[in-house]
């Protein structure tokens, strides 16, 4: 227990940075998906095409080469960034990606009719999806942004790779300078904690919209 209590404080540090990439992912991409996923259902072909390349580009690489590429490879032109920074930009636009074909088959589940009568009703298009679509795409895409959540709470640990200096870091280097793995069970343990806790969260959000059914 004295040693847990020595390494306890490394470890939340390295949580606090883990749950500030999580955080801000989720702030980024989930606004951007939901733009992207409008964009590739538009009539205007090079921008549907444009989207769907850079759909089909970051899911089909590795988040940790897309990692690797922004921090290590960007500088290589002369764009560069800091750590933190490096690591939320692939980040969001790796998770932008997903959450797009998400809102993409959600926008497609609803029906024309409504369309049609929003128009009936005068509504402009951004009227409609805001008020009419978005709220019914909210619903129906829930338990499927839930996952890719759930999955970001444990993909942040992929930051180590640029030395940023998030949880499973922590626990890293503890257990290399002590030769144990209490720090790793530890850091699984606070990584159950956070995983629960979004499933929770998640969970009441899915059961305020229930009331649609």
């Amino acid at each position: 227990m004295q040693y847990i209590s020595e390494i306890l404080p490394s470890l939340l540090s390295g949580a606090v940075m883990t749950l500030k990439i999580f955080i801000w992912t989720l702030i980024g991409s989930l606004p951007l998906g939901l733009v992207v996923g409008l964009g590739l259902m538009s009539n205007f072909k090079p921008l549907q095409w444009l989207l769907h390349f850079y759909v089909w580009l970051m899911r089909g690489t590795p988040l940790l080469l897309q990692l690797i590429f922004v921090f290590y490879g960007l500088p290589l032109i002369g764009i560069v960034f800091p750590r933190y920074y490096a690591a939320l930009f692939a980040f969001i636009l790796n998770y932008a990606a997903y959450f797009a074909e998400i809102f993409r088959g959600g926008l497609q589940s609803i029906d024309n009719g409504q369309y049609e009568s929003a128009r009936v009703l005068r509504l402009s298009y951004w009227q409609t999806i805001r008020k009419i679509v978005i709220p019914q795409v909210i619903k129906i895409v829930l338990p499927s942004v839930g996952n890719e959540v759930i999955n970001l709470v444990k993909d942040s640990s992929l930051v180590y790779v640029i030395g940023l200096g998030d949880l499973l870091r922590a626990g890293n280097v503890a257990t290399a300078r002590d030769v144990t793995l209490v720090p790793l069970v530890l850091v699984g343990i606070i990584y159950l904690a956070l995983t629960a806790v979004t499933t929770f969260v998640l969970g009441r959000i899915e059961k305020h919209y229930s009331y649609w059914k």
